[in-house]
């Protein structure tokens, strides 16, 4: 089934929510009707179809996904479908559930929340997972013992969106670029972590970021490269994977969206977390390095790479109908 790739019209009028309502309603369950009425919404259009179906039906229309879900064997589309669906703190708890129930734990999922939300938002995230899953997020992150270096690192980062965010400074930037420096490959050996986790768990984002960029203009090559050249194992992998996506976001979403179309990952609902949770955001910067970097648009990539189908069309949908672009 191929989706037109039109505009969406900002004029949408609350008959045609309620039309498109009646559409998902009558649908019973068949998916192929919910990808036409919902793939060319915009995520505020969306919003107001979900307060629409509330309104005619009595009932939240995610509830109405997930019982088709589980009723369903085409779970990755009803997987989509429902992520589409959510706000954006909404989502990212779901995200953040399935990442921590599986028995080996999508770390990756996780830095992405902790690394790309602001702190309002990452409060939101807690609080709709406190809700939802009865449990505190950051608890069930380090539920598992001994804790992985992700584990360590995510819990840093927590403690630094609750730390007070001052305007980035320059001078602290250069400082703690050194030091990374001199705990890291100014001297033999491994990376000294205590230091590393430190600043993680002090510093906001931009300052990380403001950090990570004084690094590469001080001493000539970014800090992910520094991390090759010491032993620190774990560590330093996972490391250089909350760096790459701190400070180069685009480039690390374009390797990750790559690694997941070519089946080069574990992770099968990378390319779903992906697209939903960036697709109005930065969409259009990830679509320019992909492209760049792998000689392919994106939207050419999915086509070939996933069988013809509701799900495909679906996340073509996303990429073009891109409000960012």
């Amino acid at each position: 089934m191929a989706i037109t790739t039109t505009t969406p019209n900002p004029n949408s009028t609350t008959h045609d929510y309620a039309k498109h309502c009646r559409a998902i309603h009558d649908a019973q369950g068949e998916l192929n009707q919910l990808v036409r009425v919902l793939a060319r919404r915009t995520h505020l259009e969306r919003r107001h179809v979900r307060e629409t179906y509330i309104a005619m039906y009595g009932e939240e229309l995610v509830d109405h996904l997930q019982k088709i879900q589980t009723t369903n064997k085409r779970n990755e589309l009803s997987a989509l479908l429902i992520l589409s669906m959510l706000e954006p703190h909404e989502r990212d708890a779901a995200i953040a559930r399935d990442a921590l129930e599986h028995g080996d734990a999508n770390h990756r999922a996780l830095v992405e929340i902790y690394v790309g939300r602001k702190s309002s938002h990452l409060l939101l995230i807690k609080q709709a997972y406190q809700a939802k899953f009865k449990r505190q997020l950051e608890q069930h992150i380090i539920s598992s013992e001994p804790l992985h270096p992700y584990q360590r690192i995510l819990v840093a980062l927590a403690a630094s969106h609750k730390s007070h965010h001052v305007d980035a400074s320059q001078h602290i930037a250069k400082c703690d670029a050194r030091r990374l420096y001199e705990t890291g490959e100014g001297r033999l050996g491994a990376i000294e972590e205590s230091v590393v986790l430190e600043l993680l768990s002090k510093r906001s984002i931009p300052q990380l970021k403001l950090t990570f960029s004084s690094y590469k203009h001080i001493y000539g090559h970014d800090y992910t490269k520094s991390l090759k050249k010491v032993t620190s194992g774990e560590f330093a992998d996972a490391l250089r994977v909350v760096v790459k996506c701190m400070y180069t976001p685009p480039k690390y979403y374009a390797k990750v969206l790559h690694a997941s179309i070519k089946g080069t990952t574990t992770e099968k609902c990378d390319l779903l977390r992906v697209i939903v949770s960036r697709a109005e955001v930065d969409m259009d910067e990830i679509q320019s390095v992909f492209k760049k970097k792998y000689g392919k648009e994106l939207r050419d990539a999915i086509s070939e790479s996933i069988p013809n189908g509701d799900y495909r069309d679906f996340l073509v949908a996303l990429v073009t109908n891109n409000p960012s672009s």
